[in-house]
């Protein structure tokens, strides 16, 4: 792949409150100070973040803001104040004993793009601690690895780099209910109110990143690929961890193709156990039951199975009706789509305090940290695409690159340009929208139809189509020519007759 060589720059304000002060500030408030770290990704990837801070001390209005009573009303009293860029981070400085943060906490993190930094003592400590929060809430070594997994040797990859959606323009959503026993169930779910409520406003906030859109169906008769196993104990089936992954396949077959669209597709299913399988439960590594009672495959989706309560009397007329408690599906399936695109919050260190995004379902900085990844992996994607074009038509002699696929090149070129420089500013926005339009362009280039059929029918290919189509006419062309040559040359030998 072609060398990629970025630089990630996150504007950062220090802010001090009163009393937060380090002693041994190498110089009087306010001053700048730059921050650069080398992320090692592979010999032709170099990526540096580089952190441009600007400490000063709190304003009046901030000051107030950091007198109130908890961390999330300081916060909320903040976000008016601050630079709301996206990917730009500001740092309030609290003192050691200050009471807005609990105890044993150091850092809270907002829902928007600031925290609550317990002062460390010393510069060199609180700057310890300022780097920690800016990984958080901005982009760490493990991330942009994630973000570049195709370039990353398999060997130095973390366990979860596979798990996340790569970066796509769109991402089409499905939810099922699978009813495999409808003559026992009949099973009602709100899911359009469900989608309403729930999901839509975590994709109004991830509409930034790509366009989204979601359908839903029911399926009945459709059943897990795998019998459960009954436990006497507890007199219910249970699922385990090693057989989860033999459950998606035949589903999966039923769930109507992917093949057919064009960006990734997740899927969320909702399966209501037969009554001859009641209750099914899903038990984790150790055979502990899972408390969602559900399960996601990364990069695919998930599966949460709904049990539904046997009747009180045994005469109980069947099909039981079900209806769905919906926040309890969503909350599992939202926390399941977090998991995909890698928002996970169990990698924050222990003294770390992280606000609820509330029904928004992501904070800003989440989306930030978003954004910052998937910009690294376009740009790297497209200077991919881009490397195996211009390898592709080397090797064909005798192509003809139409105009319009030379102008879709140049405009991927440019757009890449203009996202490396973007990101080296610290616009994270224009950078990443920049890289959108690369891949794109790229796309547009690599699968233009003018192109298409070269790659499909190169010269030795053509040859081994026509040949055998032209030797047998060519046999009896060949052996008539060699016959004429054979005659004049006969002709030349017969010494001329004379009368």
């Amino acid at each position: 792949a072609a060398p990629v060589q970025v630089q990630l720059v996150v504007p950062m304000a220090v802010v001090f409150s009163t009393g937060s002060v380090p002693g041994d500030l190498p110089r009087p408030l306010p001053f700048r100070d730059v921050q650069e770290m080398e992320i090692s990704v592979n010999l032709r990837t170099s990526v540096t973040s580089r952190y441009e801070m600007r400490y000063r001390s709190t304003m009046g209005q901030e000051e107030a803001a950091l007198a109130a009573a908890t961390a999330r009303e300081a916060d909320a009293a903040l976000h008016p104040l601050q630079d709301t860029t996206l990917g730009s981070l500001t740092m309030y400085v609290v003192p050691e004993t200050s009471s807005l943060l609990p105890q044993g906490i150091n850092v809270y993190v907002g829902k928007h793009r600031s925290a609550l930094v317990r002062a460390g003592g010393s510069l060199a400590a609180l700057q310890a601690r300022l780097r920690e929060v800016a990984q958080v809430m901005s982009f760490s070594a493990s991330s942009i690895a994630a973000a570049l997994s195709d370039r990353v040797p398999d060997g130095r990859l973390g366990p979860d780099a596979r798990r996340y959606l790569k970066s796509s323009l769109g991402y089409e959503i499905t939810f099922s209910l699978l009813n495999p026993d409808p003559k026992s169930h009949t099973v009602d779910w709100d899911i359009e109110g469900a989608v309403n409520r729930y999901v839509k406003p975590v994709l109004d906030k991830l509409s930034l990143v790509a366009n989204f859109s979601v359908d839903s169906q029911i399926l009945y008769y459709a059943v897990l690929g795998v019998t459960p196993r009954y436990d006497k104990e507890s007199s219910s089936f249970l699922l385990s961890a090693h057989s989860l992954p033999h459950v998606i396949n035949p589903v999966e077959a039923r769930l109507g193709s992917s093949a057919a669209s064009l960006y990734p597709v997740l899927n969320f299913l909702l399966y209501v156990p037969e009554r001859s399988h009641s209750p099914l439960y899903i038990q984790d590594k150790d055979g502990a039951p899972v408390s969602t009672n559900a399960f996601h495959s990364p990069r695919w989706g998930g599966i949460m199975v709904y049990n539904v309560e046997a009747p009180a009397s045994p005469q109980a007329s069947l099909p039981l009706h079900v209806d769905v408690d919906m926040a309890r599906v969503m909350e599992v399936f939202l926390a399941q789509l977090r998991l995909l695109f890698g928002l996970s919050r169990e990698e924050v260190p222990p003294e770390f305090l992280l606000e609820s995004p509330g029904n928004e379902g992501l904070a800003d900085w989440e989306l930030d940290h978003l954004l910052w990844a998937h910009t690294v992996e376009n740009i790297a994607t497209v200077s991919t695409t881009l490397t195996s074009l211009a390898q592709l038509l080397d090797k064909i002699g005798n192509i003809v690159i139409k105009d319009d696929v030379a102008s879709e090149v140049y405009r991927a070129v440019a757009s890449v340009q203009s996202a490396v420089t973007e990101l080296s500013l610290g616009h994270l926005h224009a950078a990443f929208q920049a890289s959108k339009e690369a891949v794109t362009s790229s796309e547009r280039a690599f699968f233009d139809p003018s192109l298409l059929h070269l790659l499909y029918f190169p010269d030795d290919q053509k040859f081994a189509i026509y040949i055998p189509l032209f030797l047998p006419m060519a046999v009896p062309i060949l052996l008539s020519l060699a016959k004429i040559v054979r005659e004049t040359r006969l002709r030349k030998k017969e010494p001329t007759k004379m009368d």
